[in-house]
């Protein structure tokens, strides 16, 4: 048995997953939802599985720039099916999947275990600072709306204060930081050093414009992903893209809230989409329509991938 921190960690997400299942659908009838599901436009939902795809395989491709610097040329087969094994295995313990991505790597390409999931970890470094940048890129855009409706709760001094005591928290925060040793400040420290360290060794492959223009290329075709899948419901075709952007964001945190999003990631839509005055309904309802058909992709790819993995080593062994 594991300890009761480790049993929490399994347990929590789960539990707050069901509970949020049970929330969303009763704000939203069942025959309502079906309703909608059978009234959308697949072929957009078609593309956006599409440019999920993509992305994916963009994200294995990109991790043999990681690899060959260690002395290791593995098969994209073996990227591609051990991404989406990954994807799969986090719905059932919540990162989970980069451990069996590691192993699956060490089982079928000899990649040594610590090696193997430290390049995955410089992976995740990568793909944080780039949720970041859509984070600024989402305040740049809408800055006067977020400005706009935090006047609107709060007046000017108010806000001043608010502000001021931001800037202090944030100051008094990193002096905590710098010079505390208790067990969160020291997690803190080396979650950002190990990111300032994981932006320079970028800067110093030997491919590394490759990996970058990957990197971009990954995080453009999510966000297109999510927006072209609007079009699927008529009642959303007016949405801003700025909308679309904040229901990324959050939709992105809520993933990690819950096993694969389950529960989560609807209700983050619905937050971020009533911002913007979209009907709630509609909002619901594409929030389901988005998690149903990724995470349905993901056990077909996922499930498939764990069958065919030994089959497809087995016959590049006998070549």
């Amino acid at each position: 048995m594991g300890s009761p921190k480790s049993i929490l960690k399994v347990v929590l997400p789960l539990l707050l997953g069901v509970g949020l299942v049970w929330y969303s659908l009763s704000k939203i009838s069942i025959p309502t939802l079906v309703q909608y599901f059978k009234e959308a436009n697949y072929s957009w939902i078609i593309l956006g599985v599409i440019l999920g795809l993509l992305s994916h395989a963009s994200r294995a491709y990109r991790w043999l720039y990681m690899a060959n610097p260690l002395g290791f040329k593995p098969k994209f087969g073996n990227s591609f099916m051990s991404v989406y094994a990954a994807y799969l295995i986090n719905f059932t313990i919540p990162r989970a999947g980069e451990i069996a991505r590691a192993s699956i790597l060490t089982n079928y390409e000899d990649i040594p275990f610590d090696k193997g999931f430290g390049t995955i970890v410089a992976e995740r470094i990568a793909d944080t600072i780039m949720l970041l940048l859509i984070i600024a890129l989402a305040f740049f855009l809408e800055f006067d709306f977020i400005y706009k409706f935090f006047s609107e709760k709060f007046n000017g001094i108010s806000l001043i204060i608010g502000g001021v005591l931001l800037v202090l928290c944030a100051f008094f925060v990193f002096l905590f930081i710098k010079k505390s040793t208790s067990k969160l400040a020291l997690k803190v420290n080396t979650f950002i050093t190990g990111l300032l360290e994981g932006v320079l060794s970028i800067f110093k492959m030997k491919n590394k414009w490759a990996f970058i223009g990957h990197t971009l290329f990954i995080w453009v075709m999510y966000v297109l992903m999510f927006y072209v899948t609007t079009f699927a419901l008529p009642e959303l075709q007016n949405i801003s893209f700025a909308a679309v952007l904040i229901g990324f964001i959050l939709a992105s945190f809520s993933i990690a809230a819950t096993n694969g999003g389950i529960g989560s990631f609807p209700e983050a839509i619905v937050v971020a989409f009533l911002l913007f005055d979209m009907a709630e309904d509609p909002s619901r309802a594409f929030g389901w329509i988005m998690w149903s058909t990724q995470t349905l992709v993901i056990i077909v790819i996922g499930g498939l991938s764990l069958l065919y993995l030994p089959i497809y080593n087995r016959k590049h062994q006998n070549k």
